[in-house]
């Protein structure tokens, strides 16, 4: 098995894809990364403190976030990339197991996150649509500048679809088996009626016909036990993309757990084939350049523009020549002779028509369309004569400038920046190619057996058996052994149990609670936390979300746990809508709603109404909370 594997790796690793594709997928990673670290910053004294703004135990949580929030930063543009994303997986792993977020406010994909991450270590992220790229080409000039390998390997783009979703796909698919609400084909339709995970968009329509939510429960079921089968086959490709995609935006717009459905959508980047792209290119990049730009090639600020112009330019709307070796141009002299050229920078379009200066940096950013609106600001009044004199005052300098590296021969230029894809599937690959593929195959091996430690613990045996009352010294050793892997595991690799949603999550979820406040009037007000009807108002979702509906609120509430985090969201949301603490009212609210396994018709409606009837207050005096129940 481990020589087929490995000649298997050989195959792919040989084949190669885009590279753009993995800048891409990079920077929709850094994407929801960064709205997630805002989200942080945003809640950290939720989240973070034991008492918000009045017990604060992490007090440099702010500056770490910042600074995390700088790494993805520079991920998403591609600044320093192989350092950024070690940084950004280091991060992610501190913050989830050495602050209460994985405990109390789990965000549902902090370790696909981490899982995700780790693969992407090794991938070569900065050699496409980034400013490593572009602080390479700079040391050239823009006519005699190598070119950097524009393929990858097909294996590293194969290998976290694999295993970050295929092998995810296959153990929540396990798990939903055991649920009753899945097995008759409910597994979307339940959670869509339950107000605490619903979205703002009304989905009634869609939730009252049963074939409907049937056919989509039975679906997913099929679509998470195949995936790992058949998704790397040019046939199913296609399929599996449209159907994950669709699965994961409607989670996205439906469920208040966005973080989720767009980490999950980010991924799927790597899914779309090949040929695909091309189309894609075929349709948005010029067969022709629409504009011709003329500039000094010995000149350094002209050549730094011209390589970050180009490098901007990723639809090919402008052509560059330099003068110095291009010659001369009729259309261009017909108006101008070349010394004048020399002095500015030129710009002729497909109508002949002639731009210079500011005029000419306007056209390439509107013949480039995605920077349209750049240019189009460029020549607003007041906008246009300030860069005018800006761009003068630079241009009639620009002799007096200090030639720099981008005129040393190029014998001593600075080489491409290694990455670890580059010492590895290219440089290790090929001196060593048994070694390589022997290796890949071993620590794919060891990934299946930690994943399957995960599943057959928690959802084969821990669902059939219970371990704890097994008076077994070895039992209680295995059990010991395959608990201490998986936290390593989960940890490192972000594999983990995918038991979501499942029937001991929502049996016998009858109880919602929100909470009001009493305003300096005198009136009741809803604290913007749970609304009138039930739902969790948005910015309370994610991981705020998980910690409301998850822990505090569940089938079997734990009075200690929802004290504890109502005192939580009372400091939070009343410092927020201005009360003081020394002297505070809040009103503990609750109604009933209903858990189906089997299909009714309205849920959604019939939950989402209801009287809500006063079980309780949460009095803050001093800084200090009393909260007290009447009866649940």
């Amino acid at each position: 098995m481990l020589s087929s594997l490995s000649h298997l790796f050989a195959k792919y690793n040989q084949r190669s894809a885009p590279v753009f594709i993995v800048g891409f997928l990079r920077i929709l990673y850094a994407m929801v990364a960064l709205q997630e670290i805002f989200f942080l910053l945003y809640f950290n004294h939720l989240i973070f403190d034991p008492i918000p703004y009045i017990d604060v135990e992490f007090p440099m949580i702010p500056l770490f976030l910042v600074l995390w929030a700088g790494v993805a930063t520079c991920l998403l543009v591609g600044y320093k990339s192989q350092q950024a994303i070690i940084a950004n997986y280091i991060f992610w792993i501190v913050f989830v197991n050495f602050t209460p977020m994985q405990r109390d406010f789990d965000g549902g994909f902090d370790l696909f996150m981490i899982g995700v991450g780790l693969f992407m270590i090794f991938m070569p992220l900065g050699r496409a649509l980034s400013v490593d790229n572009l602080i390479y080409k700079l040391q050239f000039k823009h006519q005699n500048k190598p070119e950097i390998s524009k393929d990858v390997s097909v294996l590293v783009l194969i290998a976290p679809v694999l295993i970050c979703l295929g092998f995810l796909y296959f153990d929540s698919a396990i798990h939903k088996l055991f649920a009753e609400h899945w097995r008759n084909g409910l597994g979307g339709w339940l959670p869509s009626s339950m107000p605490y995970y619903i979205s703002a968009l009304d989905m009634a329509w869609l939730l009252n016909m049963e074939w409907v939510q049937k056919s989509i429960g039975y679906i997913i079921l099929i679509f998470q036990f195949s995936f790992i089968f058949l998704f790397y086959r040019r046939n199913f490709r296609p399929l599996f993309l449209l159907v994950g995609a669709v699965l994961h935006a409607g989670i996205t717009i439906t469920f208040n757990i966005y973080p989720f459905g767009l980490g999950m959508l980010s991924m799927y980047v790597l899914m779309v084939p090949f040929s695909w792209w091309q189309n894609i290119a075929n349709c948005l990049v010029y067969e022709e350049p629409k504009l011709t730009v003329y500039y000094d090639g010995d000149c350094p600020l002209c050549n730094r523009t011209v390589i970050i112009l180009h490098h901007l330019d990723v639809l090919q709307a402008v052509s560059f020549k330099d003068l110095q070796t291009y010659g001369k141009n009729e259309k261009a002299l017909a108006v101008y002779e070349q010394q004048k050229l020399l002095l500015d920078l030129y710009a002729v379009d497909s109508q002949s028509k002639v731009y210079s200066g500011v005029d000419t940096y306007s056209q390439i950013l509107v013949k480039m369309r995605y920077l349209a609106i750049f240019g189009w600001v460029l020549r607003t009044p007041g906008i246009y004569q300030l860069a005018k004199l800006t761009y003068r005052n630079i241009a009639d300098k620009r002799e007096r400038i200090t030639c720099d590296d981008s005129c040393l021969p190029e014998g001593i230029k600075k080489d491409y920046p290694l990455d670890l894809y580059t010492k590895i599937f290219e440089n290790y690959a090929a001196n060593k190619p048994r070694h390589f593929r022997v290796k890949l195959a071993k620590i794919f091996v060891m990934i299946v057996l930690l994943q399957l430690n995960s599943s057959l613990h928690y959802g084969i045996f821990h669902r059939l058996y219970d371990f704890s009352k097994i008076e077994s010294p070895l039992v209680s050793q295995l059990r010991g052994v395959s608990n201490s892997i998986l936290m390593l595991s989960t940890t490192f690799m972000g594999i983990t149990p995918h038991a979501l949603y499942l029937h001991d999550h929502f049996e016998g979820y009858e109880d919602l609670i929100a909470i009001t406040y009493i305003d300096n009037e005198g009136k009741e007000q809803w604290l913007p936390f749970v609304n009138e009807q039930g739902r969790m108002l948005a910015p309370n979702w994610g991981r705020v979300h998980s910690m409301w509906a998850n822990i505090a609120v569940t089938p079997n509430i734990d009075s200690e746990r929802l004290n504890k985090f109502i005192m939580k969201v009372t400091a939070f949301w009343g410092r927020k809508v201005g009360l003081d603490l020394n002297d505070a009212r809040f009103i503990i609210k609750h109604k009933k709603v209903v858990s189906h396994v089997e299909w009714q018709d309205n849920l959604r409606k019939s939950n989402l109404s209801g009287e809500w009837q006063n079980i309780g207050a949460a009095i803050w005096q001093d800084k200090r909370v009393q909260i007290n129940f009447k009866a649940l």
